[in-house]
């Protein structure tokens, strides 16, 4: 018998997974950079001792068998704080099996207790990923698919069908532009070898406004964003602020917004996400962490591993010096512009690009060994970085290409599936890049408000990095509970004047009526406001509305009337995409929106406009491609013939992929054949 690949009818051969073959020669290689490393961690560590190099293989050997038979038994056990009970009891067993190494060895290894083993464990881990990369050895062996699988079975059973699953990876903040630039250049070259050599194809939609993933998510998983008009914004009504990622907030847009367009309803699975799609299956999504303080069994794959552990430390601590390493260059070499790095940043980074993205590819390889009918992940490490280092400096593009080659491990992982999969990839919205608005005039749009009101305090509310709450997400679902809210300071209802920021959107709220205030009444309590909001070179458009003329778009030069397209002098719009009324006139019905929606300049000369929150990267307005986000499908999928605007037709789009029937013979289906 004979197991390969060819194309043939779906008539003819059913689909059949591969089972992950055993390798030799990976397993000696493993069991070769093991005894290294043990050498290598004996040498640096005092407190360790290998007798020789065969010592160390002897040792090596020891280790590996325990790993291969404690770590399943911790990660099957169902613990209400999985996560990071999860980290840290087997974090404890991986110094556990060194000590019983130590004693099983008669002498080969000696270690001088528990935090010397602890210690070794962690070095041996650096070293072995060193000895991996110097080798040029991925992680992905067959090994690994053969644990998932396995844990997979014993978990419940997998669902064998020749109907394909859709496997959908979310890059945050990821502009079409920019993809294209990075497979041209060598910084994705799996999804370049798909479009190259599979026929996929790379399709560009427009994002509504706000192009933040708030608004994005609740358009393509639940089919609706209708009332979202930023990142964060005031509930007048009840003097509230709303945050898309705070939990409580985000499983209320989800319970204002679901219907039956849920793209994850009936058996799908929602890793990494703000909103679950009406998911059955979740990790790590803000939404539904409520539902979440129990035991969490999608995260025992990983654990299975006792390796996976020290691993993901090991990369943290490398993640954060790079992260120290290329502040300080930019630093040295007069970067501009230059966002802030400092304070916990770095290790948000780390979290973002190490710890949160290993454990949700682990999960979407888990999901494909069960058969899920549909899996959606959001990984955010792309954003996290542009945000503060720039849309395609060096070390941005270095978390798309690590991120690449993820996708390139998931697609390995697809023949070992029990069902075929398609692989689609998109992003929720891109950034467009520039210096902040406080760097440019040395004040912020807060204080620009409180400089033009007549008698008025203004409050701004805290805003920066949207994924500082994914960390707490991670947190909340460790511990099982959400992070404590302290909704006092959501509560906006004695202010004056509330100023927030989503990217180049800023929001402005008069206070004094628990609804929207017209233009004339704006002109009536503060006439400054408007002309000095307006008059000013680093704000392209203000978004208000007249009782007489209702929305009315404000530039420096002009005015855009929404209801009847009419222009008075310059077009305030003229920069940006000729969408850019119809989003306006959109957003300008939303219940929340605010009295003045402010939005950045956007020069297309040399594509830079200004983010009202210290980003250097950003989303969240209109101008550049923060509005071009990119859909990477197989060609057998169609799009429709009209251009995709706004993220509820992506849901359309992405429900019609999953329900549609689709013709397997196009794909390259792993068969068994009899020779002779």
């Amino acid at each position: 018998m004979t197991e390969h690949a060819v194309r043939t009818p779906a008539s003819v051969t059913r689909w059949q997974p591969e089972r992950p073959r055993f390798r030799p020669l990976h397993l000696l290689r493993t069991w070769l950079f093991s005894a290294i490393a043990l050498v290598v961690a004996a040498w640096l560590l005092p407190g360790a001792e290998v007798n020789g190099f065969a010592g160390a293989l002897a040792a090596a050997a020891v280790i590996a068998v325990l790993n291969a038979i404690l770590p399943p038994l911790v990660a099957a056990l169902r613990l209400p704080f999985m996560l990071v009970l999860g980290f840290l009891l087997v974090l404890v067993l991986d110094a556990l099996m060194l000590l019983a190494a130590d004693d099983l060895t008669n002498g080969d290894l000696s270690v001088d207790g528990f935090w010397w083993a602890l210690l070794v464990a962690l070095v041996t881990a650096a070293v072995t990923l060193v000895l991996e990369v110097v080798a040029g050895v991925d992680d992905d062996s067959e090994f690994s698919f053969r644990v998932i699988q396995r844990i997979a079975r014993r978990t419940g059973e997998p669902t064998y069908t020749d109907a394909p699953g859709i496997v959908y990876l979310e890059i945050d903040g990821l502009a079409l532009p920019v993809l294209r630039r990075a497979m041209r250049d060598g910084n994705a070259p799996n999804m370049a070898r798909w479009v190259a050599e599979d026929g996929y194809q790379l399709s560009r939609w427009e994002t509504d406004l706000s192009s933040q993933t708030g608004a994005s998510q609740a358009g393509i998983l639940l089919g609706s964003n209708m009332d979202i008009p930023a990142f964060r914004w005031v509930d007048k009504a009840t003097g509230t602020v709303m945050t898309c990622s705070a939990p409580a907030d985000c499983a209320e847009i989800e319970r204002r917004v679901a219907t039956d367009k849920g793209l994850l309803m009936n058996g799908g699975a929602s890793r990494g996400n703000l909103l679950s799609g009406q998911a059955d299956e979740v990790i790590l999504t803000v939404s539904r962490i409520e539902a979440e303080k129990k035991a969490n069994p999608g995260y025992r794959t990983f654990f299975a591993n006792g390796f996976n552990v020290t691993r993901v430390l090991v990369l943290f601590v490398w993640e954060v010096i790079l992260e120290w390493t290329a502040a300080l260059r930019a630093i040295r070499r007069d970067v501009r512009p230059r966002g802030h790095r400092g304070g916990i940043y770095p290790f948000m980074r780390a979290a973002m690009c190490i710890v949160v993205r290993d454990l949700i590819v682990q999960s979407v390889v888990t999901d494909m060994m069960k058969g899920r009918p549909a899996v959606y992940a959001t990984f955010s490490s792309y954003d996290e970085v542009a945000h503060h280092s720039g849309l395609e400096r060096a070390d941005t593009l270095e978390a798309l290409r690590k991120l690449d080659q993820q996708f390139g491990r998931i697609d390995r992982a697809r023949r070992f599936a029990p069902r075929p999969y398609e692989i689609v990839v998109l992003s929720d919205h891109g950034q467009t890049q520039g210096a902040t608005f406080k760097q440019r005039n040395g004040y912020g749009l807060d204080e620009l408000v409180q400089r033009s009101l007549e008698s008025a305090d203004v409050t701004a509310l805290a805003s920066g990095d949207e994924h500082d709450r994914a960390v707490g997400t991670a947190f909340g679902e460790a511990t099982g509970r959400p992070p404590k809210e302290k909704r006092a300071k959501n509560d906006v209802s004695g202010e004056d004047v509330v100023v927030l920021a989503s990217g180049n959107l800023g929001l402005v709220y008069l206070m004094d009526e628990p609804r929207r205030l017209t233009r004339e009444e704006i002109d009536k309590r503060h006439p400054r406001l408007l002309p000095a909001l307006a008059a000013h070179p680093h704000i392209g458009w203000l978004l208000v509305r007249s009782a007489d003329d209702g929305a009315v778009v404000l530039g420096g030069a002009g005015a855009h009337y929404l209801a009847d397209g009419r222009v008075e002098g310059q077009d305030p719009l003229a920069s940006f995409s000729p969408n850019a009324p119809g989003h306006l006139l959109r957003t300008d019905g939303f219940s929340n929106v605010a009295d003045i929606m402010v939005g950045s300049f956007y020069d297309p000369d040399v594509d830079e406009g200004c983010a009202f929150e210290e980003l250097i990267s950003f989303h969240g307005g209109l101008g550049g491609p923060q509005t071009e986000p990119f859909i990477l499908h197989p060609g057998g999928l169609p799009l429709p013939d009209e251009p995709i605007i706004g993220a509820a037709q992506v849901n359309e789009v992405l429900r019609r992929w999953r329900e549609q029937p689709r013709d397997s013979s196009a794909e390259t289906i792993p068969t068994t054949e009899v020779t002779t």
